[in-house]
């Protein structure tokens, strides 16, 4: 494989590509739902409802390498898959908090029949499930931790006022996951959620500002003994100690849940506003409300700790902050066209004159078979047969698509495919042999940018 300038039959090709890497940062922020329409990520509909996008093509391929990465860290990281349903009645909520303290923010109760005095109700949170998973059957301290991990929706009833595309939904599809611990565990539990949490961040390409320690403060409205919490954010501070290495962290008092010390991974979004984007959290709530406990070394039943975590988050939420990181072009693991090809005749009425009109009839079967070679590996492969190679280059740089490969009868002869990565301005010559293995192992290796 060589880099090379391609100077003569594709020039029209190098001149669209010909920007500064890079320079698409100086612009001006691109909201996530533009972006999303010039991706084709996701669409909604008045009939469907505000607040409830339809996920295209492109952005289930997007969602779906976010949830197998999700999957992939919680099986390594020794969580165990759960499925729990999205309804449950009132009583569960009643009994968990949530219905005392969001019932505002939830869609009103099921009834199935006039005398049900219990209806059903969307839940609000996935974490009453998972604590009657724990409780479905006794548990020995030798068998904890217990850790369940769950890619599953919840819902908000939020107000039309305050949707807004992927950042602000109805349904939320949370890659969840709890762990229910003895105390002495949790220094350990939260270091390995902590940790989980770095590595995809750091994959996403997402730099994280800080790390906080969020406690209680002086206030009398935190549930739990001052002991108990004290041991706690005592637990959190050794894990970040250990674990943060360059990282920044600090404490602030007040900034916890009120059932339980968390930390809080800050990051600046793409205007360079703060927010955070996950939380390692601990539970004295839960565990309380359902009675879940172990039996201890002394025959003793004790409580357990639980310890709420995930990785990627929300998937809306997700997708729409790494939409306006990377101002549409995703990391090449992700995006939803990870190569555009591009069949060229030979007698250069389609390569973006006027009367260009189309691609040679040797390219088109090779760039064919090629494609199916690519897909056969588990690629997202498009192929623009149509129009002008100009045309073609524009549509393929407007869908952020992450290599863009010109397939011409220069091409088929020596052999290879003409490279361009737009994001980085990288050119190549590569070799059609190697191609399919260099990109399937890029994927499998989830990069960023093809290294050529």
């Amino acid at each position: 494989m060589n880099d090379v300038a391609n100077t003569s039959q594709h020039d029209q090709h190098d001149q669209h590509d010909q920007h500064e890497p890079g320079a698409d940062r100086r612009q001006p922020v691109l909201d996530h739902r533009e972006l999303g329409r010039d991706l084709r990520i996701f669409e909604s509909s008045p009939l469907v409802g505000p607040g409830l996008p339809l996920w295209l093509p492109a952005g289930a391929a997007v969602r779906y390498e976010l949830e197998q990465y999700a999957r992939e860290v919680a099986l390594r990281t020794g969580c165990e898959p759960v499925y729990s349903p999205v309804l449950g009645k009132r009583s569960l909520f009643e009994r968990s908090g949530h219905w005392a303290k969001f019932a505002d923010d939830m869609f009103p109760p099921m009834a199935v029949s006039d005398s049900d005095v219990d209806p059903l109700v969307l839940r609000p949170a996935n974490c009453p499930h998972h604590a009657q998973i724990y409780a479905s059957e006794p548990r020995s301290y030798r068998d904890l931790p217990v850790r369940y991990s769950e890619l599953a929706p919840m819902f908000r009833a939020e107000r039309s006022g305050v949707l807004s595309g992927l950042s602000r939904v109805r349904q939320i599809n949370l890659d969840d996951a709890h762990v229910f611990c003895r105390p002495d565990q949790v220094a350990d539990e939260v270091e390995v959620a902590l940790g989980a949490v770095l590595e995809v961040l750091d994959t996403l390409g997402i730099e994280v500002s800080y790390l906080r320690l969020s406690g209680r403060d002086g206030s009398g409205k935190w549930l739990g003994a001052p002991e108990q919490w004290a041991a706690a954010e005592d637990a959190l501070r050794v894990v970040l100690t250990r674990l943060a290495g360059g990282l920044d962290w600090r404490a602030e008092a007040g900034e916890a849940a009120f059932y339980g010390p968390k930390i809080d991974v800050q990051v600046l979004d793409a205007r360079g506003h703060e927010e955070t984007l996950a939380t390692v959290q601990l539970d004295f709530n839960q565990p309380e409300r359902f009675d879940l406990t172990y039996v201890a070394a002394s025959g003793e039943r004790e409580r357990v700790v639980m310890i709420h975590r995930g990785t990627v988050g929300a998937m809306e939420r997700m997708v729409a902050f790494l939409l306006e990181r990377h101002a549409g072009r995703l990391p090449f693991w992700l995006a939803p066209v990870q190569l555009c090809l591009l069949p060229v005749g030979g007698s250069g009425a389609d390569d973006g004159g006027a009367g260009g009109g189309g691609a040679g009839g040797g390219a088109v079967d090779q760039v064919g078979e090629l494609a199916a070679d690519l897909r056969a590996r588990g690629l997202r492969v498009r192929v623009e047969r149509d129009g002008s190679l100009g045309n073609r280059i524009r549509l393929a740089r407007q869908r952020r698509d992450a290599l863009l490969g010109v397939l011409g009868p220069r091409e088929i002869e020596a052999g290879v495919l003409a490279v361009t990565d737009p994001a980085s301005g990288v050119k190549a010559s590569v070799l059609l042999s190697e191609l399919g293995e260099r990109l399937a192992e890029a994927a499998r290796r989830r990069v960023a940018r093809v290294g050529w």
